[in-house]
């Protein structure tokens, strides 16, 4: 059983299985539908043994595998997780099936798209790449899949997506490949820089190597601009509310509930542990722009008009929440980023799945086009206002805790910075609930009369994200517990502490008050 490469499986099951996908004939679209279902769930339970098999008490890696690639290049196939990685390789997992199963009618022959068989394919292999992203810990490795993961999401948006699906599929790639280049100078400069040799680009050994200073700095931005582009942090996020928009449901919650996260992942393992000093050196900008992207993301989701624009501009919010925990650099805040990654992934994913529902009930994406849904279709109504409690960190949900956690321990450090970053707290509350007033209540508009609610296939779509929210709400601790020893490990090689607590001395009994 500890000889079986698990990771590498739960990597080349998706690959193969996209393949074989692929090669379905045209006519045969549902058996390329099952079988790319039948791949995602299989990797799915990889994972789910993988989880089950994890040691939580320990903070390396685990289910590490190493084999020579390029040694000429001192590059190697290395693979290993911690809790951190753990987390996210079980929300690409668990999601992945979610997003299949929604896209079932979504991505059916129309005018200038490709065969379906083409959609499920690109699915299968984004789960496979971001399976070797969140997984990689030889540096260029994980580059490789950082940078082959953009080409199936270029070609799913720009295939199946909406009327300006090819406007907004450049866009993501020319924003995306600009960080990559960025990122390529200075992987390379942190292999000359190391301490090189056959396996120079793995983690542990650029974790253990000492640069100077200023060496640092220049890596750290070459890193931090790539992830900060696909996080994305503000001001490199205007392509994510396109891409988000012209993007078919299913494509979109891959883009903005897992993909983006290799941004965020990327800062708190690789950008923190690979150059501390550059790290706390950027953090006061890092922090600054983190806290302007909370709030104006807030702010123009308030003002949208398009649903599905809105709820991508919250996530810009969201991710400076994230970005906010991780270089506050305190424990309580980076476990909190990490558990917001999943909470996010599986509230957005809610939100746009039910979103993308209405849209193609409705045949518009303007929010004035609605109203009066939960009249004609409840169990919708009640998805959107599941997810979308979710969203502004209701107790109960797994965002509340992670939410409350980054600005805890924030406030630690920061105590300003925590205050005007609650202030979203009030906006995310106004941006959810008028989207439902204006949505889901009130009298039934013309056009929404014949709504349909929720169908079986649906409901399984909505149904275990919502689940999930409200179980790692409930229990959150089951996941901490995952992440808390890869984040003191992290602590520890940034070489930061949790600030002391300071207690004001109880006034002696008969002082003058």
């Amino acid at each position: 059983m500890a000889d079986v490469p698990w990771l590498t499986l739960a990597a080349a099951v998706p690959a193969v299985g996209a393949l074989g996908v692929s090669l379905v004939p045209r006519g045969r679209e549902e058996l390329a539908k099952r079988l790319s279902l039948l791949v995602s769930l299989v990797v799915l339970a990889i994972v789910v043994g993988l989880g089950l098999d994890f040691d939580r008490h320990a903070s390396g890696f685990q289910f590490t595998e190493m084999h020579d690639w390029i040694p000429a290049l001192g590059a190697s196939y290395s693979l290993g997780v911690d809790g951190i990685a753990l987390v996210l390789l079980a929300l690409t997992a668990v999601l992945a099936p979610v997003c299949l199963l929604a896209s079932w009618h979504d991505v059916d022959l129309g005018e200038g798209r490709s065969r379906p068989q083409a959609f499920f394919a690109l699915m299968l292999l984004v789960e496979a790449l971001l399976v070797l992203v969140f997984s990689a810990t030889d540096v260029f490795l994980f580059y490789v899949a950082f940078e082959f993961s953009l080409i199936p999401m270029y070609f799913i948006i720009g295939g199946f997506g909406g009327a300006q699906r090819s406007y907004a599929a450049v866009k993501f790639l020319v924003y995306s490949l600009l960080g990559g280049l960025l990122m390529l100078a200075a992987v390379i400069g942190t292999y000359v820089a190391g301490p090189g040799g056959k396996h120079g680009f793995l983690r542990t050994t650029l974790e253990a190597s000492h640069l100077d200073p200023t060496t640092q700095r220049w890596l750290f931005l070459g890193f931090m601009a790539a992830f900060a582009i696909k996080a994305p942090l503000w001001p490199l996020h205007t392509w994510l509310p396109d891409a988000a928009a012209e993007a078919p449901p299913g494509g979109a919650v891959m883009l903005v509930g897992v993909m983006d996260k290799i941004g965020t992942y990327g800062m708190i393992a690789y950008c923190l542990p690979l150059f501390p000093d550059a790290s706390v050196w950027a953090r006061p900008v890092v922090i600054a722009l983190a806290l302007i992207g909370i709030i104006y993301g807030a702010l123009v989701a308030i003002g949208q008009a398009d649903v599905i624009r809105l709820v991508a501009y919250t996530s810009i919010s969201h991710f400076g929440f994230i970005a906010l925990g991780i270089f506050a650099m305190t424990s309580q805040a980076q476990a909190g980023s990490t558990l917001y990654m999943l909470s996010h992934g599986f509230s957005t994913a809610g939100l746009f799945l039910v979103a993308g529902m209405l849209v193609a009930r409705r045949g518009s994406r303007r929010i004035a086009d609605f109203g009066g849904v939960q009249t004609v279709a409840p169990l919708l109504a009640g998805s959107m206002l599941l997810s979308g409690l979710s969203s502004l960190a209701l107790p109960g949900f797994s965002s509340f805790v992670s939410e409350f956690l980054v600005l805890l321990g924030t406030f630690r450090r920061y105590e300003w910075v925590a205050v005007v970053a609650v202030l979203a707290i009030v906006l995310a509350a106004l941006y959810i609930l008028l989207l439902f007033q204006r949505t889901m209540t009130g009298p039934v508009v013309e056009g929404v009369g014949g709504m349909r609610d929720l169908v079986a296939r649906e409901a399984w779509v909505v149904a275990p994200v919502i689940a999930l929210l409200i179980g790692v709400g409930v229990a959150p601790q089951v996941v901490l517990d995952v992440i808390n020893p890869a984040v003191q490990r992290t602590m520890q090689s940034v070489h930061q502490h949790d600030p002391a607590t300071v207690l004001k001395p109880a006034a002696a009994e008969g002082a003058p008050k």
